[in-house]
């Protein structure tokens, strides 16, 4: 006899809490002792796990990626070309990639920029092709001398034309982060999804997408889970963190991931899904990855 509805949100409750038992998220053991293997496989999901370098930069990159690979994770992202030998040596890929010259506030919006950013995001594409590093991130930059949403848009689209064929051309796609601009990010255009939507229509290149970061969209927006259902196909990466803090994916915050991830799988998605919290406790900041990456499966 099949299991009831009931009875099915149960075992699945059970199954969650008992993976963490099992990684030694109790007990605080995370490690088979002398292995470096995590002490129970990850939960089986269609996309792959990464997090981004910068939340836990006051860690050595290769000591981090050991950890990472330990865990069974796939990525590290948001690293410069410089560090990306690094991860790969230890069996890890980068899912995005990033450069020094590239800004959050002086970005595609302001034509100000165009001749400098069509000049160095080339090479950073073609490095990247050329070590399977599947996406380079832009941002919109900052709503500078009162840049009105249609005509930052009009803009983006214009700044990004040339990048986007030499993406189509070595198979790499661009993604724009969506940011909020209430706590975080002053001022940045790209902060409500149906602008970024817009804009990938605009371009209507499947080499330019969106990089939707949860934590982000939901202090600007909220209705996480219809948005991403209605716009999954604008969409190219995922960030996670908690709400509000951004910090550790928990109990304390008003974001319940396995729903949210329920709702990825289901579009379909099999790209990576970034953790981006910053670590409220460093002597920590693996185990609390390691719950986080648990509870980012589907309900």
């Amino acid at each position: 006899m099949l299991p009831s509805g009931k009875n099915m949100r149960m075992s699945k409750k059970m199954n969650r809490r008992d993976a963490l038992a099992a990684a030694g998220l109790v007990t605080g053991s995370l490690l088979l002792p002398g292995t470096g293997q995590a002490k129970t496989p990850l939960p089986e999901v269609p996309y792959k796990h990464s997090v981004c370098r910068w939340c836990f930069s006051s860690t050595p990159l290769e000591s981090l990626a050991r950890s990472v690979k330990a865990l069974g994770m796939h990525s590290i992202e948001l690293l410069k070309p410089n560090e990306w030998e690094t991860v790969y040596e230890i069996g890890l890929e980068c899912a995005v990639a990033t450069a020094d010259f590239i800004s959050l506030t002086q970005g595609f919006n302001n034509p100000a920029y165009h001749e400098r950013l069509q000049g160095l995001y080339p090479e950073l594409i073609r490095q990247a092709a050329d070590q399977g590093i599947p996406q380079v991130i832009c941002f919109s930059g900052n709503r500078e001398n009162g840049i009105s949403e249609k005509q930052g848009i009009e803009n983006c689209a214009k700044g990004l034309a040339p990048l986007v064929k030499e993406a189509e051309k070595r198979g790499v796609t661009l993604i724009m982060e969506l940011l909020n601009s209430k706590v975080d990010h002053k001022g940045y255009q790209c902060d409500h999804t149906p602008w970024g939507v817009e804009l990938v229509e605009k371009i209507g290149s499947p080499r330019f997408k969106l990089l939707y970061d949860i934590y982000h969209m939901q202090i600007m927006e909220g209705d996480v889970i219809a948005t991403i259902r209605k716009y999954s196909d604008a969409i190219g990466h995922y960030h996670t963190a908690g709400v509000p803090g951004r910090n550790e994916i928990n109990d304390t915050q008003e974001l319940y991931y396995p729903a949210i991830m329920k709702a990825i799988a289901d579009t379909g998605f099999d790209g990576y899904v970034g953790q981006e919290f910053i670590p409220s406790d460093q002597e920590k900041a693996i185990q609390n990855l390691a719950d986080a990456i648990i509870r980012c499966s589907p309900a």
